[in-house]
């Protein structure tokens, strides 16, 4: 028999996702105790159902599909410095803990050596065998041998030693790079992310008819399902527009509508969100490679999700987060008065220029964009996603030289903006861009 806190946990991972969670609603839902409640709601943070961000609240979230993305094992260790196999191959599928870089003395290093974790170095034979015992993986720099006897070990302990031809440095900072782009994916959500599982979902068969459909849409007080044939791939769509004006005993295959729009649970799900945006979209059916139904997704989903996409920290920074992240808001004057129009402004650093040392086409566009949906959100209060970026650049933009970013709206509708954004170097324009974007509904 389930216990309390079984029951609760059970609750939590049915409620949609972005919900908010609290321990007095989980309490007075299931009549229970707010001990019991705050209890399984800390073991629902720790499994990943649900996450608390600051001044937000604890909130339903789903990841339960991606599992230990922010690790890899020995064998794509060795895809990504490009090496070989010396021995122990037999434990390439084992997860890499951490790596220790191997540049003191044999007893010193003893006490950073943990099984599954991965040893850097170069041709030093004592720290091979002394990784080796201790559980350890190896990795040889600079395209060094081993001897046979340490291969032997390895294949017996059942950690790889590998090899490469860089140096240290420079794989330490490869797997370093993996391990971050390796978070980066962690963090892009997902429709396996939110997306609402087959046996939990309802559809209609290719043999049904419009009273059927009836039926099912006073069962469930849901109008739109999709339709599937006898072997559970979709072959349509019915909403409440097919079956206007048709007689009970027509059937849905003459009906429904047959060109669909579907996603899969791989794609993100920003690109879904830009698709039910745009189409205006309820509701889209979920598919595997060979089209069956898997579930659905609902626009109420996609916009829930989105939203608290935009509020939950990244793990990692991308290239345009180290971009934006450079941006500043100046909304007062040097006196410390409220202006009437805030602009932003923007440093260009060596990083952000092309090889003749003026500022990145690439850069200027994500400096643009970004300032668009920072403008929409300050003014407005509502989140962004950018659909076009129509720019113009008029003046060189030299490194450490300092641009301010005006913001102008043009369209402002319920589904769309456009906004007009200037680029002022040293009070002369330097670009102008005209941004679309689709606005994001609230949830």
């Amino acid at each position: 028999m389930a216990t309390k806190h079984d029951l609760i946990l059970a609750h939590i991972e049915s409620l949609p996702v972005g919900d908010r969670i609290s321990v007095r609603g989980i309490a007075k839902a299931l009549n229970v105790s707010e001990g019991t409640a705050y209890r399984a709601i800390k073991d629902a943070e720790n499994i990943g159902l649900v996450s608390t961000i600051q001044r937000v609240g604890t909130i339903r979230i789903e990841r339960k599909l991606k599992k230990n993305i922010e690790r890899l094992t020995f064998g794509e260790v060795v895809q990504i410095i490009e090496g070989d196999v010396l021995g122990g191959k037999a434990g390439l599928n084992k997860v890499l803990h951490k790596f220790v870089i191997g540049a003191m003395k044999e007893d010193a290093m003893a006490r950073y050596i943990t099984p599954g974790s991965l040893m850097i170095v170069g041709n030093r034979e004592g720290v091979h065998r002394l990784a080796l015992k201790e559980g350890a993986a190896v990795l040889i720099t600079g395209g060094f041998d081993t001897t046979s006897e340490i291969c032997r070990l390895a294949d017996e302990v059942e950690m790889p030693i590998l090899r490469t031809t860089y140096d240290t440095f420079t794989v330490a900072a490869m797997i370093n790079r993996a391990l971050s782009d390796q978070l980066i994916k962690k963090d892009i959500m997902l429709v396996s992310d939110i997306f609402t599982p087959l046996e939990k979902t309802s559809y209609l068969d290719i043999t049904a008819t419009v009273k059927d459909y009836k039926r099912l849409a006073e069962s469930t007080t849901h109008s739109r399902f999709p339709v599937v044939n006898k072997n559970m791939r979709l072959v349509g769509i019915v909403t409440p527009k097919d079956i206007l004006e048709k007689q009970d005993n027509q059937a849905i295959e003459r009906v429904m509508t047959k060109e669909i729009s579907y996603v899969k649970r791989e794609m993100s799900v920003a690109s879904v969100s830009h698709q039910m945006i745009w189409d205006g979209l309820e509701l889209m059916p979920v598919v595997s490679d060979d089209l069956g139904l898997v579930g659905l997704v609902s626009r109420q989903d996609v916009m829930k999700a989105m939203q608290l996409v935009q509020r939950q920290p990244q793990i990692a920074d991308t290239i345009s987060d180290q971009i934006t992240g450079d941006i500043q808001l100046i909304d007062q004057d040097s006196e410390g008065h409220k202006l009437d129009k805030p602009y932003y402004t923007f440093t260009v650093t060596p990083q952000m220029v092309n090889e003749v040392g003026t500022i990145s086409f690439g850069v200027l566009n994500e400096i643009v964009a970004n300032t668009a949906k920072r403008a929409l959100l300050q003014q407005q209060r509502r989140n962004t996603w950018i659909e076009q970026v129509n720019m113009h650049y008029l003046r060189l933009i030299q490194l450490e030289s300092k641009i301010a970013i005006h913001t102008r709206m043009l369209e402002l509708g319920r589904r769309s903006a456009k906004l007009e954004i200037e680029v002022y170097l040293e009070n002369t324009l330097a670009a102008l861009a005209i941004v679309t974007c689709q606005v994001l509904e609230r949830p």
